[in-house]
């Protein structure tokens, strides 16, 4: 899931100084997991900014609504007549949904409520760790199912690098090596002839920094 933690309270007022109505929108997708900005979070944040102007010796108006999901334009329709009533939006879900907002009313600011992080997964209760990076050509067949692009430092393609210790990397003591979790894995399924086979250079062109990328379905898209 994309992962998000919210911007410092600080940061949101000036976003919003300007402006009396305010439309906070939450989402119940991603961001609801990571507990970043799902409809207890509209509302504890609603109200935190509410006291801060009130602090400050402005009333602002804060209506609350929380989509299904933001990334979905079926979704922010819901929002029209809320959204002509206020003079600013702020949006808690990933930057995928502050900008299909702003794309679909573009007559008011749209502003982000969270950073989004990375695309990641829970390792325990309010822990939520990285796993994936959207490189485009996925290799987790041949690694274990372990991803050395997200979780090796180095992002190094063929074994681990000299500076790792008792599997341990070298950038951070508290983060296992990478490639020793690959190799663990793969000699547990009884395939370590995957670990010595020479993968080429990554290709980045079909990966991260190399958009704006699209997918379609031919047989979806209408």
């Amino acid at each position: 899931m994309i992962t998000a933690e919210r911007k410092p309270l600080e940061e949101l007022i000036e976003y919003i100084s300007p402006y009396q109505k305010i439309l906070l929108v939450g989402c119940n997708e991603c961001v609801t997991v990571c507990a970043a900005g799902g409809r207890k979070e509209v509302g504890l944040l609603a109200s935190g900014l509410q006291m801060s102007m009130l602090q400050k010796g402005k009333n602002i108006e804060i209506r609350e609504h929380t989509l299904e999901r933001q990334c979905d334009p079926e979704y922010v329709e819901e929002l029209i007549t809320m959204a002509d009533d206020a003079d600013a939006i702020m949006s808690m879900a990933c930057g995928c949904g502050v900008q299909t907002l702003a794309g679909r009313y573009k007559d008011k600011p749209v502003f982000p409520a969270v950073n989004t992080k990375f695309m990641g997964a829970s390792e325990q209760q309010g822990v939520w760790a990285e796993r994936c990076q959207g490189c485009g050509n996925c290799l987790l067949g041949e690694t274990g199912g372990i991803c050395p692009i997200a979780r090796c430092a180095k992002k190094l393609m063929n074994g681990p690098c000299g500076g790792s210790t008792k599997g341990s990397c070298e950038i951070d003591p508290e983060v296992d090596c990478a490639w020793q979790l690959i190799w663990d894995r793969l000699k547990a399924l009884g395939q370590t002839e995957n670990f010595v086979k020479i993968n080429p250079a990554k290709d980045w062109r079909t990966g991260y920094g190399s958009g704006p990328r699209k997918i379609i379905r031919e047989d979806l898209a209408e």
